[in-house]
């Protein structure tokens, strides 16, 4: 599913990321714990195609048979909407727009037709619970509802691959808990993989893997 091998990362003198290599099967479940500063977030940016590797370095990033740094902005833009789904720990809903219009916006950007698009999104937000809130704005609706409604959107287009970047740091125990089951749930009856970044160490720890990064660098595989 995705195998990455010497991937480096320079914000101008600073070197983050310092040759990670990294193999993930279809299907796991896998987290990313350390400290502040280790080089977690960007791993998941570069992972999930949101930022560049460093070219000098050599380094290879392949997702599903596919070279992600070969392929042009236009078709890694489509790429990431069609194969990756995102969940960050502020939900980054549109304040304008209903759930289920926030639901939807990804399928628009794929040009799924628009009631093929409404189908989708009433499906996910039905089996999250979220029925009786198609027609809410985000402001209307609880912490835990609007990471559901986040984690439906990051669904709507059947992404192979969920990344989470502290998915459940905004959310009271209750609602955390919840949305950690919520995953395994997901992947049990989808498939999906997830690599998810946290400092929950519940969540970290009911993974099936939990990877440790230290100062740029992950110290198990």
């Amino acid at each position: 599913m995705i195998k990455a091998e010497n991937i480096h990362k320079y914000y101008d003198d600073l070197h983050v990321l310092k040759g990670v290599n990294l193999h993930i099967k279809k299907g796991e479940v896998v987290s990313i714990v350390g400290a502040s500063g280790a080089g977690k977030t960007t791993l998941l940016q570069i992972l999930g195609t949101l930022d560049h590797i460093s070219k000098k370095d050599k380094g290879a990033l392949i997702i599903n048979g596919t070279s992600i740094p070969d392929l042009s902005e236009k078709n890694l833009a489509k790429f990431r909407n069609e194969h990756i789904g995102f969940i960050f720990q502020f939900h980054q809903l549109l304040p304008e727009f209903t759930a289920l219009e926030n639901v939807c916006i990804p399928a628009f950007i794929k040009n799924t037709p628009k009631a093929d698009a409404m189908k989708k999104a009433k499906e996910l937000l039905d089996f999250l619970g979220l029925s009786h809130r198609y027609d809410h704005k985000p402001n209307e609706l609880s912490g835990g509802e609007q990471q559901r409604v986040a984690v439906a959107r990051a669904l709507v287009n059947n992404p192979e691959l969920i990344f989470a970047d502290e998915p459940s740091g905004n959310l009271d125990s209750e609602s955390a808990e919840n949305l950690h089951n919520l995953f395994f749930k997901l992947r049990d009856e989808f498939g999906q993989t997830f690599v998810i970044v946290t400092h929950n160490e519940e969540l970290a720890n009911l993974a099936d893997r939990k990877l440790t990064m230290v100062d740029g660098k992950i110290t198990d595989v």
